[in-house]
């Protein structure tokens, strides 16, 4: 199975449990952020959550200009596994716990995402590490899921280091290793410093990385 056909398969998984167990769609705090996955009326100014279900954009998005800005190719499956859909992040449970799986929420949200892709591929080389790129978070430490740029295989990755626990040969084979975990939406905190790229997965991310910037 592909990977573009192994996230299709996981989405259609992930919006049929939710209607299995709570006759609804997923939901996210958008943070006055439009996307086209919000199901209903949007209100920018409104706290409250809003419905979600995944987006198929019309034509991919790829990562065509952090290629060209690196010199470096990317391994095929990152194009199709963040550039087919605009979605909020999607919740797994798995056999090494739960976690998210990081989606780009809009097209400014996606362009947030190369940049910091880009920050992640120049860190791994200041670092004379191989090249791996972030697909998500796992539980509530400091444990990013990754992938290897040039096996295409996951793994769990702490920021600064080497890979350390390989979880599936390829991205394909890992989506189809988890479930999809059913949870209330969880509200971001903000304080005055804030700076917004994504509600949630985002903050986790920027925190392992001040955290790898004061270890070095």
């Amino acid at each position: 199975m592909s990977c573009s056909s192994a996230l299709e398969n996981f989405i259609s998984r992930y919006l049929h449990a939710y209607q299995e167990a709570l006759s609804e769609l997923p939901r996210y705090y958008p943070m006055g952020e439009e996307s086209s996955c919000i199901q209903g009326e949007f209100n920018a100014f409104s706290p409250d959550a809003v419905y979600f279900k995944p987006f198929k954009r019309k034509a991919c998005a790829d990562f065509t200009n952090v290629e060209h800005a690196l010199e470096i190719s990317l391994h095929a499956d990152i194009n199709p596994f963040f550039g087919q859909y605009f979605s909020a992040p999607l919740m797994f449970t798995s056999q090494w716990g739960e976690g998210e799986l990081l989606q780009a929420w809009n097209k400014q949200d996606y362009e947030y995402l190369q940049q910091n892709m880009i920050g992640h591929l120049m860190m791994k080389k200041k670092l004379k590490q191989p090249a791996t790129w972030f697909i998500g978070v796992l539980g509530d430490g400091d444990q990013m899921l990754t992938v290897d740029n040039e096996t295409g295989s996951v793994w769990i990755e702490i920021p600064g280091e080497l890979q350390h626990q390989k979880l599936a040969d390829s991205l394909a084979e890992f989506l189809q290793l988890v479930s999809p975990h059913i949870t209330p939406p969880v509200k971001p905190e903000i304080t005055e410093d804030t700076h917004y790229q994504h509600p949630g997965i985002w903050q986790r991310i920027k925190l392992m990385w001040q955290y790898l910037w004061r270890k070095k």
